[in-house]
């Protein structure tokens, strides 16, 4: 097995922490952070009218703050860790959420529609980062075998985000204004800051990294493939979950009323299959890659076919993210392997393409339905674009056997 940066710190580490207690505080930190980026990521979808009527765009419009922040995403993973893979770890941590409060802060105070628009873009751009960053800080203070829990744990931040953190926000933007809102995730981002510097540990950044090597990551095979899986096969899930309240409603014959309850059964599958991806990740990496996809394609044309019955479409809904957040922990695992020595970069890229996902399912399946093919051919759109992300996990596979596998 090749050695890589990431597992010669795990190796270096103690067997164990000086004691759980200061493990679970490390980890609750860092997860923390994830719980404040999933909020705001998520927050603007239940506030489109608010904020159109904030600064004075249509609904249409508004919904450009969210492309925004997704554009954020997909350049600040790579551009932060291009420039910043030397900083000792948990200053670039601390200094990733310092940004992050402040860009969620500029859009509270934005008073116009291009202030709002580019306050979400800075936003965004150290959603990946961090998120690369804190996975290989989990990954560092626990013994190998358990890895993809530590990974899995700081990712549950944002799937219980989903949960708690969305609709609380939503509420109190609905209620108390847009802005609330993000000053409420501006907050969370500082006590982040603070969470982090009191409980996780120095770790130090990779000081032989040059932005040429880390560079290198986008050129390994199994890197691109291995983003190419996620950015097309994750895909699947926002083809679904960008139209699930029209479809229930339109094709289910339920009421508007009943959104909340299939939304809230799309964040109880996110928690429930990131826990699960962190032990299926410490059995089988690759394997929990083609489970987590497999998985979703199948359960994306249940939905399809089960459109019509209205409640029946619940329990795939549930299992749609389930699945969908197996493949997402494990395509950041394989990425912090594959990597090699760039490892910041590789870590820190999932996020970027997760957010290609985002915009590619959301669009296709907007294509299908504004052709007339109807609110069910979304669910057959995910489900080719599963299949095709499953693809690209087999030339993976195959192109693994040909060389020293990373992780088994």
């Amino acid at each position: 097995m090749t050695t890589t940066p990431i597992d010669s710190a795990v190796e270096a580490a103690p067997a164990s922490p000086s004691t759980a207690r200061h493990l679970t505080l490390a980890v609750l930190a860092l997860a923390t952070g994830g719980f404040a980026i999933g909020t705001t990521e998520f927050v603007s979808m239940g506030l489109l009218p608010q904020l159109a009527r904030g600064v004075e765009v249509s609904i249409p419009s508004a919904g450009h703050a969210i492309s925004a922040y997704a554009l954020g995403v997909v350049v600040g993973a790579p551009a932060v860790a291009f420039l910043a893979a030397r900083l000792p770890r948990r200053s670039l941590l601390v200094g990733l959420m310092v940004a992050f409060a402040v860009g969620n802060a500029a859009s509270a105070l934005a008073q116009s529609y291009d202030g709002l628009l580019v306050a979400r873009f800075a936003s965004g751009l150290p959603h990946g980062a961090y998120f690369g960053v804190a996975s290989l800080v989990a990954a560092s203070m626990v013994p190998a075998d358990r890895k993809g829990r530590a990974v899995a744990s700081v990712m549950l931040g944002l799937s219980v985000a989903n949960v708690i953190g969305v609709p609380a926000a939503t509420w109190l933007g609905q209620n108390l204004g847009w802005r609330t809102a993000y000053w409420l995730v501006a907050l969370l981002g500082l006590l982040t800051v603070a969470l982090v510097l009191s409980f996780v540990p120095s770790c130090p950044g990779d000081r032989s990294a040059t932005w040429r090597r880390e560079l290198t990551a986008l050129r390994r095979p199994q890197v691109v493939l291995t983003l190419l899986a996620g950015a097309i096969g994750f895909g699947g899930m926002f083809a679904v979950y960008t139209y699930v309240v029209p479809t229930v409603t339109e094709v289910g014959g339920l009421p508007e009323s009943v959104a909340p309850v299939f939304l809230l059964a799309f964040g109880l599958g996110m928690v429930a299959g990131t826990w699960l991806a962190g032990r299926l990740a410490d059995w089988s990496v690759m394997r929990s890659m083609f489970i987590g996809g497999a998985g979703q394609g199948v359960l994306l044309l249940a939905f399809s076919a089960l459109a019509p019955t209205g409640w029946g479409t619940l329990p795939v809904v549930f299992g749609i993210t389930a699945t969908g957040s197996v493949l997402v922990v494990s395509l950041q695992l394989r990425l912090m392997d594959v990597a090699a020595e760039a490892q910041t970069m590789g870590a820190a890229m999932n996020h970027a393409s997760l957010n290609v996902a985002n915009a590619l399912g959301a669009w296709l399946g907007g294509l299908v339905i504004a052709a007339g093919w109807g609110y069910r051919a979304p669910g057959v759109v995910g489900a080719a674009l599963a299949v095709g992300g499953l693809l690209v996990l087999v030339a993976a596979a195959m192109l693994a056997r040909r060389e020293q596998p990373v992780r088994s």
